[in-house]
């Protein structure tokens, strides 16, 4: 029991040391990069660093539990404490998992999301929308309750699901650097694959969530908001707008002619 306690208390820490260890490390980085990109900002006349350090402080409070529910996923998963055994891992099978994983998390995230902006829930959900103009520091400032409703997936689906633990840790990684990305302010994913009728959702998608507060609930597809009539009514019409304002500023100039 003891030594079981102790690989829990271990997986936890590490989780955490590394979580919020390539948060800030990416942070940075990514908010150097950022300044010499402003064709990318999608809200420019609102500058959402002013909140950097309070999101920092949030983060390295809600990571507590977001952590924790990984973790405890993991610690499931590696001493068989499952419903069914893992399915064999291929060259093919690997990829189409963590797929699944992704899609699933997806929805989870939709239906606690959309609780969170309902009734009672709204005031455990109100710390996350304070950054109105969110930045890559943004995602993980959340509250406890919000951390543990929406990173509970990973707590949940290693016991019910017959993914191996590594489907788990592939979906994790790409969810926490999808998700800094996906609050950074500044756009990569418009394009024809972010808009109807395409599933995907461009970094505009979530940031219009943000400054308009009742659309856009889901997190890496937008066909939930689609199908449960959630979409803004403009984030089509944006997201091309930003396509163009990007590929305009991004565009070579044209060659100028020499002269004799």
């Amino acid at each position: 029991m003891t030594d079981a306690i102790l690989q829990f208390l271990g997986l936890w820490a590490l989780t955490y040391a590394l979580t919020f260890g390539t948060y800030l490390a990416f942070g940075w980085a990514f908010t150097v990069w950022s300044q010499r990109h402003p064709e990318r900002k999608i809200q420019p006349k609102r500058d959402g660093q002013k909140r950097r350090n309070t999101e920092i402080r949030a983060s390295a409070r809600s990571l507590i539990v977001t952590c924790g529910c990984f973790a405890a996923g993991l610690f499931c998963s590696l001493n068989g404490y499952t419903l069914f055994e893992p399915l064999a891992m291929t060259w093919w099978s690997f990829p189409l998992m963590v797929g699944v994983s992704i899609v699933l998390f997806d929805g989870w995230f939709y239906i606690v999301h959309r609780l969170g902006h309902t009734g009672m829930f709204k005031k455990y959900h109100l710390l996350h929308h304070q950054s109105v103009a969110p930045t890559v520091w943004s995602n993980y400032s959340d509250t406890w309750f919000d951390a543990w409703t929406q990173q509970g997936f990973f707590f949940v689906m290693p016991v019910i699901l017959p993914f191996a633990w590594p489907v788990f840790v592939a979906h994790r990684v790409f969810d926490h650097f999808n998700g800094m990305i996906g609050h950074s302010g500044f756009e990569f994913a418009a394009g024809p694959s972010s808009r109807t009728p395409w599933p995907l959702a461009s970094v505009t998608f979530h940031d219009m969530h943000h400054s308009t507060f009742n659309y856009n609930y889901a997190n890496h597809f937008s066909f939930w908001d689609r199908v449960f009539g959630t979409i803004h009514p403009d984030y089509d019409t944006r997201c091309a707008a930003m396509e163009e304002k990007i590929n305009a500023a991004t565009a070579e100039p044209s060659k100028a002619v020499p002269t004799r």
